[in-house]
């Protein structure tokens, strides 16, 4: 049978979209990376500051390692910085990726070719229709086609909101610009941080932000966290010594042990407007106590991060009503009872899987909601996908793009 070579198109230049792009550069498969910002890792960029608790061995696939020999090794937590400069910088510039990589070229939107998306559900006809893909080009909107297209925009651009029920809090979409939506750097800010910083959320960024701002000694930190009794996501017997060494710095922040910390727990943003002065918030406060007004200088929101589902809109992809992750992998981690994100359990492709054919979420999105993504697991679902189309046999299909038989002790695809 007549051998066909398929596209790929790769959306987004993080670390698992880079992944993904060495493995199709492996397999000989033409591929395209559309990249929003104008150099790979652009994201991690954004937290770069911060060292990550996992050690370079977790955070470096065997692709990346094959292609970069000299890429640390080890047990040392490297930072955001430290894995884009030693990492991921070097592989974007790698004669395998150069010139695959399109840079401020976000990716609008994805279709299929000639069908809305309640058309053609589960036949051949939609499975050989090639994707379309609406591009933000430097020089104008353009369009692309594709037969496989892998999404792996991640989260961190997309922030989620302050507001009670997770829908904006009242005054705080006209307050945009006065709030900070990602993970602050601090070190030499003394006079940025200066005054009264309110800031809302419970996970490891508002953990970290909470350290950092506790230690500027022009800074009253005032801490909002929507749980009357957060754990902190304490692990038991925790083998990440960052991790535990952050959770004891929240637990002690929140006994009331820092002077100028105060830890609202159970407690939300009512509300927020701005005062006379036009140099500060005013925030209300829902307390377990009664309402309480902040008057803050600076707002930082780190209440976690979902990913852009309107690029796949017209797409046939089933989300878990509560994830929001495509369903079957959801279904999968939820099965595991959440758990810790170092024993989360290997998925297969099936798992990967949505009813539109050769269309995966990858990455940190493919997780919605769920806090339990490492980049481990991203390599590992490229891992899956790599496997799963080593064999491409159907010319009825555009590119002639189908997997090989699944594995039955992981199923079936749906």
């Amino acid at each position: 049978m007549q051998q066909h070579q398929p596209h790929v198109a790769i959306l987004g230049a993080g670390p698992v979209g880079l992944d993904a792009a060495l493995a199709c550069a492996d397999a000989g498969w033409p591929f395209t990376v559309y990249e929003a910002a104008d150099s790979a890792a652009a994201h991690v960029r954004d937290w770069g500051h911060v060292r990550l608790f996992t050690p370079w061995d977790l955070n470096v696939s065997r692709r990346m390692r094959a292609h970069l020999p000299h890429a640390p090794t080890g047990d040392a937590c490297p930072t955001g910085d430290g894995l884009v400069d030693e990492v991921l910088s070097p592989l974007a510039q790698l004669p395998a990726l150069k010139g695959r990589i399109r840079y401020r070229t976000p990716v609008a939107g994805v279709a299929r070719a000639g069908l809305l998306k309640h058309e053609q559900i589960g036949t051949d006809t939609r499975a050989a229709a090639p994707f379309r893909l609406l591009l933000d080009a430097p020089d104008g909107e353009e369009t692309a086609e594709a037969s496989l297209v892998l999404d792996c925009t991640g989260t961190y651009s997309h922030p989620n909101t302050l507001g009670l029920g997770g829908i904006p809090a009242p005054g705080e979409r006209a307050l945009h610009s006065r709030i900070t939506r990602t993970l602050p750097s601090v070190n030499g800010s003394f006079d940025r941080w200066a005054g009264t910083v309110l800031l809302v959320g419970a996970g490891k960024s508002a953990q970290t932000a909470a350290r950092d701002l506790a230690a500027l000694p022009g800074t009253r930190l005032e801490w909002v966290v929507r749980r009357p009794a957060p754990d902190w996501g304490a692990v038991p017997g925790d083998t990440l010594p960052g991790r535990q060494e952050l959770v004891s710095t929240a637990q002690a922040l929140a006994s009331g042990a820092h002077r100028r910390v105060s830890v609202h727990t159970g407690a939300h943003v009512h509300s927020l407007s701005t005062v006379a002065d036009g140099d500060r918030v005013l925030v209300r406060l829902a307390t377990a106590y009664g309402p309480r007004e902040v008057l803050a200088d600076h707002v930082v929101s780190l209440t976690g991060y979902t990913g852009d589902h309107t690029l796949y809109r017209q797409l046939q992809v089933h989300e878990c009503y509560a994830t929001g992750a495509p369903m079957n992998l959801s279904a999968a981690l939820l099965g595991a009872a959440g758990g810790d994100c170092l024993t989360q359990p290997a998925t297969g492709i099936a798992q990967l899987r949505s009813p539109e054919p050769d269309f995966f979420v990858l990455g940190a999105k493919s997780h919605g909601r769920l806090n339990t993504f490492l980049l481990r697991t991203g390599y590992r679902q490229v891992d899956e996908i790599a496997a799963g189309y080593a064999t491409v046999e159907d010319p009825r299909r555009l590119g002639g793009f189908v997997s090989r038989t699944e594995d039955p002790a992981r199923g079936s695809s749906p």
